[in-house]
């Protein structure tokens, strides 16, 4: 064999595979692979991997080849993490789409798609130098480190400082290295851990009847030991069916029957008992005691259900349009019921982790242990774990957020996008900007899979969509049962203010109707979107403002706490005496918060228990549920609540609702603003009077002719959606055109503002002015310390939509070089809201 031969033998047999990588680069990378690990190594499996001189990545393989790069020298692999593929071909084929869709990089969708869990850290230990010398002296302390390493192997800071009984080691340890008695490491170790439970059973001679009444004799004269035999036989009947053995018992149910530590390790050590792991799910299991729940469509339900799977018959994407408190739900538990039937796997987005706890109570008396749960209130792990059962198989029904488009599907039927209207599937940052409910059409396509996409308040896009014959449309128009739509009052506070009826915020009409629904053991909302206290604090000498001091805000006044909060930056500084500006001490709080809201109530009612639901109260994983159970149990008469209440939330008790300030939705400055006001304003009116009884609204204005009212008023969004999409045509907004949104940050402001308008300028000349609005300052101009310029592109129906985002990201690319763009970073949010 000649050399050149030989050398291509080698290079033939040399096994390279490209990775996605979570960082934002537009290609894959390759490696090589360890010889030993070649027949490992498969398209979907974790590797770990070197990048550039000092970082260490998870990365996912794309591709197995033999093939190595031209512009590099692949570095190895450092470590494969998994026996089976975790990432299907189709997410990796959903991540470029996404990336190419919302003008990002695969890398970014990746980084964002795989939960934290599946990813590897880094965390530095400390080891024997074998190099060291005895001859260099060590103080005792540092001895006593240096013992407890050399027994240990190695240990990790937080295992030193607490040898050591000081706060923080770095003293220490870098003295020993400067002795060079020990080395760092760092050691790579998975962020999943499996939860385990210890489990206590008897050893296999003890399984047959005449050892084990042997023993129990033995025992008469040790009670404590026997104490403990007989509370295993309770739980674990032996002597009926030893199989039943192998399975054990929790060794914390011992401790929980307060029986003897010590007796139960005797009894290991003399090979009674034997203690072993097994791993277990973090979610309860209790498909044992499942009894599914039975319900039955009504007629105006079974009408839409039929022709739900009429138009699916011709249409990927159907729009249920049914108002508040029609019974959407009982339908999608139909449709989610058929599809796993036929094998298929179902995906519920829902816009909020708030909905999901009283959505999943429902689902769980109908579904049982198939359904997993996916949003970012649980942990790693159990983020973790909902994914690996979704890939083994466990569960064919998810529910979850926006993330859960990028789990793990392999065989879907059925996707349906519960409130699809709302603002909150579409994600602001970090790149990939991405609408969820969007994304799902997609993924609902390479999979062969069907979308029901339901609102009583549709978006315009969907709505147009739907009236144009893409998508399929049904609507129901009457509430489930006897329950009827609510009847809507306006209050004028303006007029109430000039005849003196106010009392604060409240109107002596709003109290009135508050106080009576309470005598009536009633239960009211009462609606303000702004959480705190109070919105600003303000001088009253020299109309001075406390302002965040890294953002262009003013501070949000929390009372609990007895803080000034920033909610864009997360500042905090406590509450102020005097005036930053002329040192009066004659501040006063300024505007109305959940907060203030739920206190000035308290002094209007003092007998009526109030509670608050926001995001300062339902922070924690359990906070929400809590609130919920204290609501449905009827210990709360009124709630005071921001957006999150106006989600599809179901109270029983709840006859009455009340908007403390709507003129605040309706006049944002937003193209959006009037069409957002009607489905929040509707959504959170629909809460009321979803039973027998008619529920009330009433809604507190300062411009009560306002023509949006009367839509409002009649709920006839139909009415609504025409006025809008006339202005929207005129306008050129969508759903007429798209728009992608270019912001330029700095902490520089006149860095950015000549960037943008160099960068304005270069669009206009490539694109044409009509398209390129811009660049103007946004409604917040500083955030963190940045500052922003905006500038929108509007592209017009009918154009390619592709070709034009290659040759904007050329351009942006192009111009990101020059001097005047140098420093200032671009984002690009496409189909920004």
């Amino acid at each position: 064999m000649n050399e050149s031969t030989a050398l291509s033998s080698s290079e033939e047999s040399t096994v390279f595979v490209d990775a996605l990588i979570p960082i934002p680069i537009p290609r894959y990378f390759t490696y090589r692979v360890p010889r030993a690990w070649s027949d490992l190594v498969e398209a979907g499996i974790r590797i770990v991997v070197p990048f550039g001189s000092s970082k260490v990545l998870t990365a996912v393989i794309v591709q197995v080849h033999h093939q190595p790069p031209k512009q590099y020298q692949a570095k190895y692999i450092l470590e494969i993490l998994d026996d089976s593929p975790l990432v299907t071909a189709s997410q990796i084929k959903l991540f470029h789409w996404v990336a190419d869709y919302y003008m990002c990089y695969p890398g970014e969708v990746f980084q964002i798609a795989l939960p934290a869990g599946l990813k590897i850290s880094s965390q530095s230990k400390v080891q024997i130098n074998p190099a060291y010398s005895l001859e260099t002296d060590l103080n005792e302390k540092e001895q006593s480190i240096f013992n407890a390493i050399q027994e240990k192997g190695s240990m990790s800071y937080d295992e030193i400082a607490q040898l050591a009984e000081v706060k923080s080691p770095y003293h220490l340890i870098k003295s020993l290295v400067a002795k060079q008695a020990v080395l760092i490491f760092d050691e790579l170790k998975d962020r999943y851990t499996p939860k385990v439970m210890r489990k206590i059973r008897l050893t296999s001679p003890y399984e047959v009847k005449e050892k084990l009444v042997e023993l129990i004799q033995q025992l008469e004269s040790k009670p404590k030991q026997l104490a403990i035999i007989l509370h295993y036989l309770q739980f674990i009947p032996v002597l009926r069916n030893a199989e039943i053995n192998q399975k054990g018992l929790e060794k914390s149910s011992f401790s929980q029957a307060e029986l003897s530590e010590s007796s139960l390790q005797t009894l290991i050590k003399n090979q009674v008992f034997e203690s072993f792991e097994v791993v277990v799910s973090r979610f309860g299991q209790d498909a044992d005691d499942f009894i599914p729940a039975a319900f039955e469509l009504n007629q105006a339900q079974n009408q839409a259900y039929q022709s739900i799977l009429n138009q699916f018959q011709e249409k990927d994407v159907v729009l249920l349009h049914g108002i508040t408190g029609s019974g959407k739900t009982e339908i999608y538990i139909k449709l989610i019921q058929e599809a796993l039937a036929n094998g298929s796997q179902v995906l519920y987005l829902l816009p909020e982790i708030a909905l999901t706890t009283q959505i999943v109570l429902r689902l769980k008396r109908i579904f049982g242990e198939q359904v997993g749960i996916y949003h970012s209130k649980f942990s790693d792990n159990e983020r973790v774990e909902v994914w690996k059962s979704i890939v083994e198989g466990k569960y064919p029904f998810v529910v979850g957020v926006r993330s859960s488009v990028f789990l793990p599907f392999s065989n879907l039927g059925l996707i349906i996008v519960d409130e699809e209207h709302e603002s909150s599937f579409k994600q602001a940052d970090p790149a990939p900007r991405y609408h969820a409910r969007d994304v799902a059409v997609v993924l609902a396509k390479q999979q062969g899979a069907k979308v029901l996409l339901g609102s009583a308040t549709p978006s315009i896009e969907s709505y147009f969509q739907a009236k144009e014959g893409k998508y399929g449309l049904v609507t129901i128009k009457e509430r489930f049962g006897t329950a009827q739509l609510p009847q809507i009052t306006l209050i004028d506070t303006k007029y109430a203010q000039k005849m003196k009826q106010m009392k604060g915020g409240f109107s002596v009409d709003l109290i009135a109707a508050l106080e009576d629904n309470f005598n009536r053991g009633k239960q009211s909302l009462l609606f303000q979107n702004r959480r705190g206290y109070s919105p600003y604090i303000q001088c009253q000498d020299c109309d001075w403002i406390a302002t965040c001091n890294q953002c262009d805000v003013s501070l949000t006044f929390h009372a609990r706490e007895q803080e000034l909060r920033c909610h864009y930056c997360g500042y905090r500084e406590g509450l102020l005496r005097r005036c930053a500006a002329c040192g009066s001490t004659q501040l006063k709080t300024m505007g109305y918060g959940t907060e203030k809201l739920e206190e000035e109530l308290q002094l209007h009612m003092p007998d009526a228990r109030i509670g608050r639901m926001d995001l300062d109260t339902t922070r924690s994983k359990t906070a929400f549920t809590s609130l919920l159970a204290e609501i449905t149990s009827g210990n709360i008469d009124v709630l005071v609540g921001t957006q999150m209440v106006a989600k599809g939330l179901d109270f029983e008790g709840l006859s009455m609702v009340a908007i403390f300030d709507a003129d605040k939705v309706i006049n944002f400055p937003d193209f959006r603003a009037h069409e957002r006001a009607f489905q929040l304003i509707c959504q959170v009116a629909g809460r009321a009077g979803r039973r027998e009884e008619q529920g009330k609204v009433y809604i507190q204005t300062n411009q009560p002719t306002h023509p949006l009212f009367d839509h409002i008023l009649q709920n006839k969004y139909e009415a609504m959606y025409a006025e809008e999409i006339v202005e929207r045509e005129g306008y050129h907004y969508p759903p007429f055109s798209r728009l992608i949104k270019l912001t330029l940050r700095n902490m520089d402001a006149a860095r950015v503002e000549t960037a943008a308008r160099h960068l304005g300028a270069a669009l206009k000349e490539k694109f044409g002015h009509g398209r390129i609005l811009g660049p103007e300052k946004p409604l917040i101009e500083r955030i963190r310390n940045q500052y922003a310029m905006e500038i929108l592109i509007k592209i017009e129906k009918g154009l390619a939509l592709s070709k034009f985002k290659e040759a904007l990201r050329e351009e942006i690319d192009s111009q990101s070089s020059h001097q005047a763009c140098k420093g200032v970073q671009i984002i690009l949010d496409v189909d920004c809201l």
